[in-house]
């Protein structure tokens, strides 16, 4: 593959890219030749297709068939931007529909690599109308459980970015590459063109990462092992107990310790990588007894709910990201909300534990959860819902946020659809409560009747200061409040919300 610009790579060389040289069967749809000039008779589309015919080698803007990609077997489709832009046209609709039928017959899932500039002029509307066919097949696929991943190059525009690109499930990208529904040529002249790159859809959250062309193979099979698909798999265990830095040891034998902590690639440090890779990851499962805190030590319990807050807040406790690290052993984030907005304080995506279990993963960071988290979350849980992938959420907020801007975004309906998410989930779906438990805006993400808690958290229908400020009653009365609200780690157990107390 040419080293200079791998995002204008040929179609056969973007496969060969995640494949190797021998690793990809072609596959052919039965011919179906067009009238003269295409179905519009456009004058000289003959010789322009030939031309590209000959400049390219292909018969078409589209190659697909099978291939295996680190060890697993897929159904692969790739755009040859240097035949007519890349463009659709009826014929290049029977390729694709083709690709995805295949997909769909032996099981496999799709991976592709998209370069398009949009619907082909010269064949008018029976070339719009192949984005319909391409959006039924794609709706298809997904009916059927198996997983659609996008490699967006460059460029990738117009209706092949809206169908086959942004209709994946998960969308990476080439660093550089223009992508965007309305090409260089038809947007307002002013527009900022940043807006119309990969870092840019990134930025926006309708890219889930965007991984340099050496690292696109490797980060292909992660998800693809990820992904699936996948039968029958087990609940997501419940995360071990990590100490709180600096605690003091409480005299007791503790059964637990904090392995080593890493950082999520993607996850606020930049649009590059597509894997996360944590030094350390843990393998260990609750016991629901004896909390462990600081050197293997048993932690006590709260004694009061003003100390159950008191330690729910307290910074030195372990937040998701250390929970996250010690659980997985390779993290692929996704990324957006695909509504163009983004919450930092909400971790999204699949991961692989060391035995190689897939995970889906939704983490609050302790900051309020905005839409744009929850839409992001409802999209997670959903996407392991279809694919059969167990599910794990952390939950740690001190409620959704409340702002005016908040409202806008329109936090009751995500919220809404988030709670919806988690009801309708047939995948099993484990929380661990790691710190504040905020109310509804908290609850939206909770298991019922698979909710544990660690002995650092709360959960509360309210916090303490604001039910005494509702109730009318002194600064100096919020403790005795939060202890009438009964939220402490053993008064979860005892209420039935919670299942165990993790150590």
């Amino acid at each position: 593959m040419p080293d200079a610009d791998p995002a204008r790579a040929t179609a056969r060389e973007a496969i060969a890219l995640l494949t190797g040289a021998t690793g990809f069967t072609e596959h052919r749809p039965p011919p179906r030749p067009l009238p003269p000039d295409g179905p519009l008779g456009w004058s000289g589309y003959d010789a322009a297709r030939e031309r590209a015919s000959a400049r390219t080698g292909e018969e078409e803007s589209v190659v697909y068939g099978t291939g295996v990609v680190g060890g697993r077997p897929c159904a692969l489709l790739s755009f040859e931007f240097g035949f007519l832009g890349g463009s659709l046209g009826r014929n290049t609709g029977d390729r694709l529909a083709a690709a995805y039928e295949l997909a769909l017959t032996r099981r496999l899932p799709l991976v592709a690599l998209v370069a398009t500039g949009g619907s082909r002029m010269q064949e008018g509307m029976v070339a719009l109308t192949q984005l319909q066919r391409v959006a039924a097949a794609s709706t298809r696929l997904r009916a059927a459980g198996l997983p659609q991943i996008a490699v967006v190059r460059d460029p990738t525009t117009g209706g092949g970015w809206a169908t086959v690109g942004a209709g994946a499930d998960v969308v990476l990208a080439l660093p550089g590459a223009q992508v965007g529904f309305a090409g260089s040529r038809v947007r307002p002249p002013d527009a900022d063109p940043y807006a119309y790159s990969a870092e840019g859809q990134f930025a926006a959250g309708q890219v889930d990462a965007v991984v340099p062309a050496d690292e696109l193979a490797a980060t292909v099979t992660q998800w693809l092992r990820a992904l699936g698909p996948h039968e029958d798999l087990p609940a997501a265990p419940v995360p071990r107990a990590l100490p709180t830095a600096g605690a003091e040891p409480t005299a007791g034998a503790g059964t637990g310790s904090a392995a080593g902590v890493g950082t999520e690639a993607g996850a606020g440090t930049g649009p590059t990588a597509g894997v996360g890779t944590e030094a350390g990851a843990g393998t260990g499962s609750a016991a629901g007894t004896g909390p462990a805190v600081g050197g293997g030590a048993v932690a006590p319990l709260p004694g009061t709910g003003r100390e159950a807050v008191a330690r729910a807040r307290d910074p030195r406790r372990p937040r998701a990201e250390a929970y996250l690290a010690d659980y997985f052993a390779v993290r692929l984030p996704l990324h957006g909300d695909r509504s163009g907005a983004l919450d930092p304080g909400l971790l999204c995506g699949l991961g692989l534990r060391t035995d190689g279990q897939p995970v889906a993963y939704v983490a609050q960071c302790g900051t309020p959860t905005r839409p744009a988290g929850y839409r992001a979350a409802a999209r997670t849980i959903r996407l392991a819902d279809r694919l059969g992938v167990p599910v794990l959420t952390l939950v740690d907020t001190p409620g959704a946020a409340n702002d005016a801007e908040a409202e806008r975004a329109g936090a009751g309906a995500a919220i809404a659809d988030t709670f919806a998410a988690i009801a309708a989930a047939r995948v099993p779906v484990t929380t661990l409560v790691i710190g504040e438990g905020g109310s509804g805006g908290a609850l939206a993400l909770a298991a019922p009747e698979n909710t544990h808690v660690t002995v650092d958290s709360y959960f509360s229908v309210i916090a303490p200061e604001l039910a005494a400020a509702i109730l009318k009653r002194p600064p100096s009365e919020t403790g005795a409040t939060a202890d009438q609200l009964r939220l402490r780690p053993q008064d979860l157990v005892e209420l039935g919300f919670a299942r165990s107390i993790v150590g």
